[in-house]
């Protein structure tokens, strides 16, 4: 039985009655009660997570953006039927429908909080995403990005080894987390490293270790990321730069699962699941023998392409809404829209930066936006400002029906119902936006 500062036996006896999942929540973010129904729901055990930190266990994908908990304790208002997952026992998604509030003492400070959930009616995990812009903190509805999700769910019981590939900025990192978020080693440590940050003289000994005096700088033995990895999963980022001749070190690990520390010859076992990933195109580095063939078949059993930002430019609406709540809170300004003409500029932009260019123009205009209410085209980037020839960024014909509307909503309600204008965006006929909307209002 639980005893704490917020429950009685008899207020335990009711949340245990209960349907909805309970999570009660201290002031350190600490689980203090868990109900049946909750451990039922997620098949989490209650001694599991009882006097933890919630954030360590809950993986709720609403926990990408901000805790529930802290959501309610800054606006002041409590969340009700927020359609958000949860990870079960054994990692794959249940979709909930979320409430939370604060709990407050007698002289209404907060101490804590309680999460309720339920599972959501939606239960194919395909029909989830439909209904989902954010997945481990990556956003995205369009039609590419939901099959990736798809991609990371159906694998998250495998320990195969992933190569993403994708032009910097698009967010192969975040991709990174979800995998590792979503298996079985998902309590393991999770290293990553740049191998294109380090010198090729320091990145033998930072993957695999060292003893003492293999080299002149080596004053004492050191663990190498490898083996500090050991039962987990590593990260390795732009693993094209690795160089040939260390290249076949790393083939020996994924095949025997053996290394060796440099300076000495005693093999050393390990297991280790690797996440690799580059900006360039693997194929091109074989043929100009810069990456070993073989080494790129054992990364590349399950590979993940990211798309460029230019390539699902509808995704830029969900982007930019999440920016603007991101920095809204950094840097405390209530602002929490664009007018019509910094998003028309925004989606006749290329993106060679992709998703980290957005950001970076996002935070932009909050700096220098002295208003309160909405960010304007003058507050943009004089790069973005000083274009006056816009291109289309999508054909309706490449939108399925239920994107269709959703990308269609969102762009009037950011130009204020002016469908001349969305038609001009879309690249279609005004009559084709009342057609849409028409079809619209029959679903």
């Amino acid at each position: 039985m639980v005893t704490n500062n917020f429950l009685d036996a008899y207020s335990i006896k009711i949340l245990d009655s209960l349907a909805e999942g309970i999570y009660v929540i201290n002031k350190e973010f600490k689980i203090v009660f868990v109900n049946k129904s909750a451990t039922q729901i997620t098949g989490i055990k209650q001694e599991d997570v009882l006097g933890k930190v919630c954030r360590t266990f809950c993986k709720s994908e609403r926990c990408q953006i901000g805790c529930p908990i802290t959501e309610v304790i800054r606006t002041g208002k409590n969340i009700i039927d927020l359609e958000s997952s949860l990870q079960n026992n054994e990692g794959s998604i249940i979709p909930v429908k979320m409430n939370a509030s604060v709990l407050c003492d007698e002289k209404k400070e907060p101490i804590g909080g309680i999460i309720s959930f339920r599972r959501n009616a939606v239960v194919n995990f395909e029909e989830y995403l439909k209904h989902q812009d954010n997945f481990y903190g990556i956003v995205g509805k369009s039609k590419i990005m939901r099959e990736l999700f798809k991609t990371i769910q159906e694998i998250s019981r495998s320990g195969a080894n992933v190569l993403i590939t994708g032009e910097t900025g698009v967010g192969k990192e975040m991709f990174a987390n979800a995998i590792k978020e979503t298996s079985l080693r998902r309590e393991k440590i999770f290293v990553k490293i740049n191998c294109a940050a380090l010198p090729v003289t320091l990145l033998a000994s930072e993957l695999f270790g060292h003893v003492k005096g293999a080299f002149t700088d080596a004053i004492k033995d050191r663990v190498g990321r490898f083996e500090y990895a050991n039962n987990g999963t590593i990260f390795l980022d732009e693993i094209t730069e690795i160089p040939t001749n260390m290249q076949s070190r790393l083939l020996r690990i994924i095949q025997q699962g053996t290394f060796e520390r440099l300076g000495e010859s005693i093999e050393r076992k390990v297991d280790v699941r690797i996440i690799a990933a580059s900006n360039k195109t693997v194929q091109d580095e074989i043929k100009a023998s810069r990456f070993r063939e073989d080494l790129f078949y054992r990364l590349n059993v399950i590979p993940l392409h990211i798309p460029a930002l230019r390539e699902r430019k509808e995704d830029i609406v969900s982007l930019v809404n999440y920016f603007i709540r991101k920095f809204s809170d950094k840097y405390g300004k209530k602002i929490e829209t664009t007018d019509s003409e910094t998003m028309e500029i925004l989606f006749n932009h290329d993106w060679p930066g992709n998703v980290r260019e957005l950001e970076n123009v996002i935070e932009y205009a909050f700096v220098r936006s002295k208003r309160e209410d909405y960010l304007c085209a003058c507050c943009l980037p004089p790069n973005l400002r000083n274009k006056n020839k816009y291109q289309k960024y999508l054909s309706a014909k490449e939108i399925e029906e239920d994107e269709k509307a959703e990308t269609l909503l969102a762009l009037l309600r950011q130009n204020n119902w002016n469908k001349s204008k969305v038609a001009k965006l879309l690249g279609i006929n005004r009559s084709t936006v009342h057609r849409m909307l028409k079809g619209h209002s029959k679903n």
